[in-house]
């Protein structure tokens, strides 16, 4: 095997080549997290035998009931990457407030954020979960970073990437240089490299969304998905398959292995949440990857990686894909849909109100 492909410890080690003036900080870093990855793999494949399905009993930040790996895979994240003086400090899903380090570790120069377990609600039907996590510059190296110092645009992102838990486990990433997928040979304990410069099919036969929300969505929504239903019938003259895990880390590998587009658009269901996925944990890493794989992730009124987060947990809508298919989308938002000022979601934020009109 070894002879075969490429390791992620070789990998990284040619892509530092290409800038002779970097540490390596950023290569322990990912490794690091790679090893938390590893961890938390080994505790999903396990299932019922390892103890740790079924309610933590508690409620997280989101709202959300936690389940019990996600509090552990949560625990490998910080353990993993807490000592080894890459990190300045982390935030998590999981966690209300930004997770300083013990006084005894040195702060290093980036930022660690993670949703150390996306879909964990699909753990106890065996469906694929994941884990996503972003890695930014911080401010001020060698200190504790302020709740602030998280709150950058997705443009700022270094690195990117998910893993995912499924027949095999993966770790897809980029470092801003292409999309790269490894596999873990569980005989070796290693990543290999099995997928380089992942480019996204650049026509769409699939759509992903949760059609049960069909009555709170905006008109383009609305346009787009009948559009797609119409089949060959319709305007678009070709034939959609629909599909939804419920898990963005497997809806992201699908569409970077064949192409698509995903849609979690805003709506009128919750008028307190403008979107449903987190901006920081999962839009941003998600929408970095899309777009170095050729694709486009967006609002449904702007490049996602241009929006400037206003807090830790802010949600948002988020629509990527196939390039083509998301600027028909965007524009279908430009041409008919409701005004900001039509109803309470679209007048009191002002993450959107710039991008319309």
């Amino acid at each position: 095997m070894l002879a075969n492909h490429t390791t992620l410890v070789q990998f990284l080690i040619d892509e530092r080549r290409e800038h002779p003036g970097a540490s390596g900080d950023l290569n322990a870093l990912i490794l690091s997290v790679a090893l938390a990855c590893k961890a938390i793999a080994n505790r999903v494949a396990l299932g019922e035998l390892g103890g740790a399905l079924g309610s933590a009993g508690a409620v997280n930040v989101q709202g959300e009931i936690q389940q019990k790996l996600d509090v552990l895979a949560n625990e490998y994240f910080l353990r993993a990457n807490e000592w080894g003086g890459q990190v300045a400090g982390m935030a998590s899903e999981e966690l209300d407030e930004p997770y300083l380090l013990p006084g005894g570790y040195p702060r290093g120069k980036y930022l660690l954020i993670f949703d150390p377990l996306d879909g964990s609600s699909n753990i106890d039907v065996n469906v694929s979960v994941g884990s996503i996590f972003s890695i930014l510059r911080t401010s001020q190296p060698g200190t504790d970073p302020s709740p602030d110092d998280f709150l950058q645009p997705g443009t700022e992102q270094v690195c990117a990437g998910y893993a995912l838990y499924g027949p095999s486990t993966m770790l897809v990433l980029t470092v801003g240089t292409g999309v790269h997928a490894f596999t873990l040979d569980p005989g070796l304990g290693e990543f290999m490299l099995t997928r380089a410069s992942i480019r996204i099919p650049s026509v769409a036969k699939e759509f992903a969304i949760n059609a049960s929300n069909r009555r709170f969505w905006e008109p383009a929504v609305q346009r787009y998905i009948d559009e797609c239903l119409a089949g060959r019938t319709g305007p678009r003259e070709k034939d959609f398959n629909m599909r939804w895990v419920a898990s963005l880390v497997a809806e992201t590998h699908r569409i970077l292995t064949r192409g698509g587009v995903f849609l979690y658009p805003r709506d009128s269901k919750d008028p307190a949440k403008p979107g449903r996925l987190r901006l920081l944990y999962e839009a941003n890493p998600m929408a970095m990857l899309i777009e170095q794989a050729g694709g486009a992730a967006s609002t449904g009124r702007g490049r996602m990686l241009d929006v400037v987060p206003e807090h830790l947990h802010q949600r948002v809508p988020f629509i990527f894909g196939v390039k083509e298919e998301v600027e028909r989308i965007e524009s279908y938002h430009l041409e008919k849909n409701d005004c900001p000022g039509d109803s309470p979601l679209y007048g009191t934020r002002g993450l959107f109100r710039s991008t319309v009109g």
